[in-house]
């Protein structure tokens, strides 16, 4: 008896499996016997309505059945840019670095670098646009430095996109949102009186980012570190260079009968 209740229920077992599987094998799929054109068409709609998901999988579907020609390279950028649109930075990275290495002379490459770089300056926002509360020196300036590096790459390999004059402006803002960074990282060490920590992270941001306005900054804090430290003679030499280069600071300005200038400043 209970070897043929478990006969009935493997075979009942079976056909359940069995079932499943063939309603895999026939899962209505809309797409089915679609063109090239047709399948790229719908993604764009999606797209343009900001049904981002939706257009993804057109395109991956186009790219999956017609791998060759200019539908499949589009669907690949329109990947990207639909994973960018959708706030997903890291996929639309990706996808941006897989259509340069399979399409490096592709005529709208130049795009998918300044996508690129995009991608990873939205996500820098909150980062180094100085957006929201949180102290400066717990951030990661790893998407700045990124972004920066990829909007190089477009400028120096394409100097004559539509896209190079922006990316030239968010390098320049980049560039002293990275400079603020390491200053005021050399504030943080400076008041927690690590003055030589304080030295290293100023004289990198003098080094690295010779031309931002967050140098002045940097100057005054490697006076103080210099002067703490009792390192005298390089001390004078960061106040000769500030005075010299920013001979109007407000650093400069205060009630000098409390001490030096640099003694005035405390953060």
């Amino acid at each position: 008896m209970r070897r043929s209740l478990a006969a009935i229920f493997a075979v009942i077992l079976g056909w359940s499996l069995a079932s499943c599987s063939w309603l895999k094998d026939t899962e209505y799929d809309e797409t089915k016997g679609w063109s090239a054109a047709k399948l790229y068409s719908e993604a764009k709609t999606s797209l343009n309505e900001r049904a981002y998901d939706q257009a993804i999988k057109y395109y991956q579907k186009l790219e999956a059945r017609y791998p060759y020609g200019r539908y499949a390279q589009q669907a690949q950028i329109e990947i990207a840019y639909a994973h960018y649109k959708d706030g997903e930075p890291a996929l639309a990275i990706a996808a941006a670095d897989r259509f340069i290495k399979l399409h490096p002379n592709h005529p709208h490459v130049d795009y998918v670098y300044y996508l690129k770089g995009l991608a990873n300056f939205n996500e820098d926002l909150g980062i180094m646009g100085f957006i929201g509360n949180q102290d400066m020196t717990e951030r990661d300036p790893k998407a700045a430095g990124e972004a920066f590096d990829a909007f190089k790459e477009l400028v120096n390999r394409y100097p004559e996109s539509r896209y190079a004059p922006d990316g030239i402006l968010r390098m320049r803002y980049l560039v002293n949102a990275l400079a603020a960074h390491e200053v005021h990282v050399a504030r943080y060490y400076l008041k927690r009186r690590a003055h030589v920590a304080a030295v290293n992270r100023a004289q990198s941001a003098l080094k690295t980012y010779p031309d931002s306005p967050a140098n002045e900054e940097g100057l005054v804090i490697l006076v103080k570190a210099y002067d703490a430290l009792g390192m005298t003679d390089l001390r004078d030499d960061a106040e000769r260079i500030m005075m010299k280069n920013f001979p109007n600071s407000v650093y400069l300005k205060g009630d000098l009968s409390r001490g030096r200038w640099w003694e005035i400043w405390n953060w």
